[in-house]
């Protein structure tokens, strides 16, 4: 009986496109499902274009804030909408935290690549992704790098993500005599402080959208601080001010945006290298995060795999091509999809409401420049404390994958390079594995990846040996 009220409830065209009734679900759930999941990663709409419109590149370029932010909404609304059509789950995407720093700051800030040139390597590295997809062995890949590994990939750029974070909120300052405690004077510290205290709280009481409601509380402080101080509180011009107008047409200006100069400008190898640990970066996230969203709602088989996983990471993969696309960094599978599941979300409707609100937000992109960089830091570093929890998973008891996956993590924020921990923490794990008389522990595919990091960090010196 209360199988037939809810289809009876539910509109004939949704209930034959999503099986809704099947799915133990109606149209009222699945709507505020999608509310639940937009409101706890809309800040990505906010941090995305702070991360990527802050760093100019080598040219002196600098990607424009309101046109990172509609490319952010488009590609994740988009991408969103297709995940819910094609594979009628309830996961969302946007732009990767982790995958937008690696563009900003290893890719254009440390590599010397142009805007265009880094947005290259994500389109690349999507598109092989994809093709890895369509053929099978993205499995393969997967499965033959150690979990350890794995887990150490997301936490070390959860530690390069917080690090970035208690850089732009000014609590940590880098000189060239190395890191030092920031100037802890002035409104802009006091709002990052304010903004990260009111976060913690908010995500410790489990609120949905508490890094967006922080981020906004935050905005709204140094709002009011710098009008009081006459405009005088020291945020980046034009920040902590209301703008003239909230609404206005899309800024496009980013979309097409990308070249492979990267292939060019860092040479054959070390341009596929840094392509190859991009692509495993994106790979884990969103295995880890369609597994761990599937286990929450109930939709894996007995053997732990999900259902259609191929459906899902064909439009992942394509989803990095849009995002590289579009000037917006890869797009990813969000695990604050979960919070969508944990409402209620069974369905792709839960999907198509998150993209529709992204959609529905390219409109006001003159918020873009209002929003200071203290009042994001927050975010960052809370999301970098989230991703970092997966390193309690390690082994760190057995030395033989404990060291290798802390190699891994530490040389990410020590180098600002994700590549650099990838590389040392899979050359240092093979090498031991070889010591301890276990070479044949150690997948084909792994030795391909250590002798093409063996000869990037050796580069230079063949360089010098050449010459």
């Amino acid at each position: 009986m209360q199988g037939g009220a809810k289809a009876a409830s539910n509109p004939p065209l949704l209930e034959r496109a999503f099986s809704l009734t099947a799915m133990g679900t109606t149209v009222r759930t699945e709507v505020v499902a999608g509310l639940t999941t937009f409101m706890t990663m809309a800040y990505i709409i906010f941090v995305n274009p702070l991360i990527l419109g802050s760093s100019p590149d080598h040219t002196g370029a600098v990607l424009p804030r309101d046109g990172v932010m509609t490319a952010t909404c488009v590609s994740a609304g988009v991408m969103t909408l297709l995940m819910g059509t094609f594979t009628n789950y309830p996961f969302a995407l946007a732009a990767g935290m982790g995958l937008n720093a690696v563009v900003a700051r290893e890719l254009v800030g440390t590599r010397g690549l142009t805007w265009e040139g880094a947005m290259g390597v994500i389109v690349v590295e999507g598109a092989v992704i994809t093709l890895l997809v369509l053929t099978g062995v993205r499995e393969a890949v997967m499965q033959s790098i150690p979990t350890s590994l794995k887990r150490a990939i997301g936490a070390g750029i959860g530690l390069f993500i917080a690090f970035l974070g208690f850089q732009e909120a000014g609590l940590v300052r880098v000189a060239s005599s190395g890191l030092s405690l920031g100037d802890l004077r002035g409104v802009p510290v006091a709002v990052a402080l304010f903004g990260l205290l009111l976060t913690c709280w908010l995500v410790a009481r489990g609120w949905h959208g508490g890094l967006l409601i922080g981020i906004l509380a935050a905005t709204a402080m140094a709002i009011f601080a710098n009008a009081a101080m006459g405009g005088r509180a020291g945020f980046a011009p034009g920040a902590a001010e209301l703008p003239a107008r909230w609404v206005a047409a899309p800024r496009l200006g980013t979309f097409g945006g990308f070249d492979f100069s990267a292939f060019a400008v860092l040479g054959l190898v070390p341009a596929a290298l840094v392509t190859f640990s991009v692509m495993l970066s994106d790979f884990f996230d969103t295995v880890g995060t369609v597994v761990a969203v599937g286990e929450q709602a109930g939709m894996l088989t007995p053997d732990g795999m999900l259902p259609r996983i191929r459906r899902v990471l064909l439009i992942d993969s394509l989803a990095a091509v849009a995002g590289g696309a579009s000037g917006s960094s890869s797009a990813t599978t969000y695990i604050e999809s979960a919070a969508g599941v944990a409402a209620g979300g069974r369905t792709g409707l839960t999907a198509i409401v998150v993209g529709l609100c992204f959609l529905a937000a390219i409109m006001f992109n003159p918020l873009a420049a209002v929003v200071p960089s203290q009042a994001v830091a927050p975010a960052l570093i809370v999301v970098g404390f989230l991703m970092m929890s997966v390193a309690r998973d390690i082994p760190f008891q057995k030395v033989e994958e404990g060291l290798p996956a802390f190699v891994t993590m530490m040389l990410m924020p020590f180098t600002t390079s994700i590549t650099n921990g990838i590389a040392g923490g899979f050359i240092l794990y093979t090498a031991t594995q070889i010591l301890l008389g276990k070479a044949r522990n150690v997948s084909a595919i792994m030795y391909a990846a250590d002798v093409g990091f063996l000869i990037y960090f050796l580069r230079p010196i063949l360089e010098t040996w050449i010459r």
